[in-house]
């Protein structure tokens, strides 16, 4: 970094990842193997990059900040399987990047990102529907305990909802805040998300289900009838007409839904709210 003159942007959210004892664990649990392609998303200064070229198949890195090319192209000189990308992983068609690079391998994701943008990003790859295995990704340890936790818990939120339709999610291991340059005022973890082959049956209407889920965890000291009426801008007697028909309790609150409850919740709602 000093050689180029880098220094950290804050606006980026930049912890770059330097416990050497970190990356190799990722890459191991994050499905960088023979017969597999990974795309590492926000690549810092290679560091984890390089421990999944020397185990991937091929490794396309997609990293935000130009400043940091000239440094990736140093320290990743020695792999002749890394494809670095300068883009916003949020603007780039992430499936083209897969049928470009990775025709007859499988894929896996593998990120570190910012924490500020860590829900957006693992939410587009998970509702694209790419042709991905898993996505690993560092995150926030409250954030992790929120993704990884089980439908029905206090922990749970609409984040947690969207994980579970779309993937097992799995918590691998925690990460100190002393493992990165510079620290941050809060500790990690490393969790990986392994995409269903189906998601779940029943739901009439994805989009619907999913603002459901939002509505009802906007608001989280609220009952669900008052979140996802007042969210949502629907009537609170129509809220509680569904939820009763659901045979759901009229006092319930969104943390004790199981996932069949919301999808049934979802269905019913929309049929008598005609929405």
């Amino acid at each position: 970094m000093k050689k180029h003159g880098f220094e950290f942007s804050k606006s980026l959210g930049q912890n770059f990842l330097i416990n050497p004892s970190v990356c190799p664990r990722i890459a191991e649990q994050g499905n960088a193997k023979q017969g597999f392609g990974i795309i590492e998303i926000g690549t810092g200064i290679g560091v984890l990059t390089a421990e999944l070229a020397k185990r991937a198949e091929k490794v396309v890195a997609i990293e935000i900040d130009k400043r940091l090319i000239p440094i990736l192209e140093d320290t990743l000189s020695d792999f002749d399987n890394v494809k670095i990308i300068n883009a916003d992983v949020m603007d780039i068609d992430l499936s083209k990047i897969i049928e470009e690079n990775f025709k007859d391998l499988d894929v896996a994701v593998c990120a570190n990102l910012p924490y500020y943008i860590t829900s957006p990003v693992i939410m587009k790859l998970l509702e694209s529907r790419l042709r991905i295995k898993s996505v690993t990704v560092m995150v926030q340890k409250e954030a992790g305990r929120r993704l990884c936790a089980e439908m029905g818990t206090r922990d749970m939120g609409a984040v947690t909802v969207a994980v579970n339709y779309f993937s097992e999610p799995k918590i691998l291991f925690g990460v100190s805040r002393g493992s990165f340059m510079p620290s941050p005022n809060v500790d990690s973890c490393v969790v990986r998300f392994d995409i269903k082959e189906e998601t779940p049956k029943g739901v009439e209407d994805e989009r619907f289900f999913f603002n459901v889920a939002r509505g009802a965890f906007s608001q989280r000291r609220k009952t669900l009838a008052n979140s996802v009426s007042s969210s949502m801008g629907i009537k609170k007697s129509i809220v509680s007409e569904a939820i009763v028909k659901s045979g759901l309790n009229s006092n319930i609150r969104p943390e004790q839904l199981s996932m069949e409850e919301l999808i049934n919740f979802s269905n019913i709602l929309k049929n008598i709210s005609n929405l």
